[in-house]
């Protein structure tokens, strides 16, 4: 018997779902101190370049550590980022979530996202692939990994004043 079988998916990706759509909420609000709560300290934040998997060692948009993502959400609440003034309004909508795996307090998900930017009166969508590894700790599940594959990431883009 695997370990996902020994578990009640269904609760579990009904739990996994309700923390996604947290997040989801918690960022169209650019509530950015509830996100850095979701996060264990040594939590990793990607956004790679391209369809590698080295994120360690290839071009990323972000590869942030919790003194990174700590400063990240200081240069957008404070304006200091050219990306993020004004910052842009968004909505967000996270489907398709997929249990990978469950082992012990560790649990892998995948999803889709589609994010549509408002900013200086047009609208631009983006999609792309998120991959989460979350922990279950006595307060709920923290992000300890997520990494955002935007689609056509090697492609033209544009400076984000949000996080994905």
């Amino acid at each position: 018997m695997t370990e996902m079988s020994k578990i009640d998916t269904k609760a579990l990706l009904a739990d996994v779902t309700e923390f996604l759509w947290q997040e989801a909420d918690i960022l169209d609000r650019k509530d950015y101190d509830a996100w850095i709560d979701l996060w264990l300290e040594e939590g990793l934040y990607i956004l790679p370049i391209g369809d590698g998997e080295d994120y360690e060692n290839q071009l990323n948009l972000c590869h942030d550590n919790d003194k990174m993502r700590r400063m990240r959400v200081d240069r957008f609440k404070r304006g200091f980022s050219i990306s993020s003034a004004p910052a842009a309004d968004t909505v967000r909508t996270v489907s398709r979530i997929v249990i990978e795996s469950a082992e012990g307090d560790i649990i892998k998900v995948r999803a889709a996202e589609h994010l549509i930017e408002n900013k200086f009166g047009r609208q631009r969508m983006w999609a792309a692939n998120l991959y989460y590894t979350l922990q279950k700790t006595e307060d709920g599940f923290k992000l300890d990994r997520k990494i955002a594959k935007i689609l056509n990431s090697d492609g033209m883009l544009n400076s984000f004043s949000y996080l994905f």
